[in-house]
């Protein structure tokens, strides 16, 4: 898996009980981690620059176009 793969995209839908961490409709990097998947879970880079593990019914999976895609990674 490139690193590419290992980070998927998703937008912020509900941050209900997260306010302090997650902005809604901000798009976040996911990081592929398949214990936390088989609970639930997305593994989030969030506002404080780390990754933390949320509820992934807070969250929609989006798809950009590459170089979209690319630019908001590369940030």
């Amino acid at each position: 898996m490139t690193k590419a793969q290992a980070r998927q995209l998703v937008v912020c839908v509900n941050n209900d009980g997260y306010a302090a961490s997650l902005e809604k409709r901000k798009i976040y990097v996911a990081l592929r981690d398949a214990a936390a998947e088989k609970h639930g879970m997305f593994r989030i880079v969030d506002e404080s620059g780390e990754d933390y593990l949320y509820p992934r019914t807070l969250f929609r999976s989006i798809a950009l176009p590459l170089a979209v895609r690319r630019a908001v990674l590369a940030a």
